[in-house]
């Protein structure tokens, strides 16, 4: 466990009690006694080290030992911008691991969308997406994410362009310079490069992956027409969940690694 999210505040002693499923997880399966610490995140982003005070009648007690508001892990992720995952719903248990994976990938907000080719319904259950919402919890504690990923219930895809819309409202100055998107879609039509629709330091990107039948001619073409940018990986058809993996450590990756890129470019 690389940290344990906290879900609340200590008191003003830096003292904190767990129960429920937190109680459960610490001492039945992580195996944590009395006297033991465990590194945690809370609410606020700061990152702490508990020392268990004690454990009785199904509640730990602990007390926050150590305080590191800002680790410079968390002042890198600062500078990047937010990166948005919209995935038309898979068929079966594939959206559990594409929300693990995007979680280990750093991507801010995962947004569900029910396409024209899509198996999955609009309608998703409370067992569900509590699901999700455990599986964004568990993943943020094993790879020490400090980004807090959220995940909204599904959308039909206009309801996700109105969405989008008050996303470029709400952006500062152009949009060019704000906020971007960009379409995974097999047959692209557009020949610009990741490294080219990235230059311009966008504020938030926004990566949308079609179902495992693709997102239809007219989907295609209202997300090129709200602003997104194809983006085609070679010349093979990837499951979905690959290619939301794919696109989103695509774009991670350029992002990271923008100050080098950059430099070569000014120098040609």
């Amino acid at each position: 466990m690389k940290q344990f999210i906290i879900d609340k505040e200590p008191d003003n002693d830096g003292i904190i009690r767990l129960d429920g499923k937190d109680y459960r997880y610490l001492v039945r399966v992580r195996r944590l006694t009395a006297g033991k610490s465990f590194p945690a995140l809370l609410p606020s982003g700061e990152e702490t080290l508990i020392k268990i005070l004690s454990i009785d009648k199904n509640i730990l007690i602990g007390k926050c030992a150590m305080h590191n508001p800002v680790s410079q892990c968390e002042e890198s992720s600062q500078t990047l911008p937010s990166i948005i995952l919209v995935q038309a719903l898979p068929k079966g248990d594939k959206m559990d691991l594409i929300v693990r994976q995007a979680v280990e990938s750093g991507i801010s907000e995962i947004i569900p969308i029910v396409s024209e080719f899509s198996v999955g319904k609009a309608h998703v259950g409370e067992k569900k997406f509590s699901r999700w919402e455990r599986i964004i919890k568990e993943a943020r504690q094993q790879s020490g994410s400090k980004i807090a990923t959220t995940i909204r219930r599904p959308l039909l895809i206009n309801e996700f362009f109105e969405y989008w819309t008050k996303i470029q409202n709400e952006g500062e100055g152009s949009f060019k310079e704000n906020i971007f998107g960009v379409i995974f879609h097999h047959q692209g039509v557009e020949k610009n490069s990741l490294h080219e629709y990235l230059y311009d330091n966008p504020k938030i990107v926004t990566a949308a992956i079609g179902p495992e039948g693709g997102f239809s001619d007219t989907e295609v073409s209202l997300f090129l027409e709200k602003g997104f940018k194809t983006f085609t990986i070679g010349d093979t058809i990837l499951r979905t969940e690959t290619a939301a993996l794919y696109c989103t450590a695509a774009v991670k990756i350029i992002l990271l690694e923008r100050d080098t890129w950059e430099l070569n470019k000014i120098q040609q």
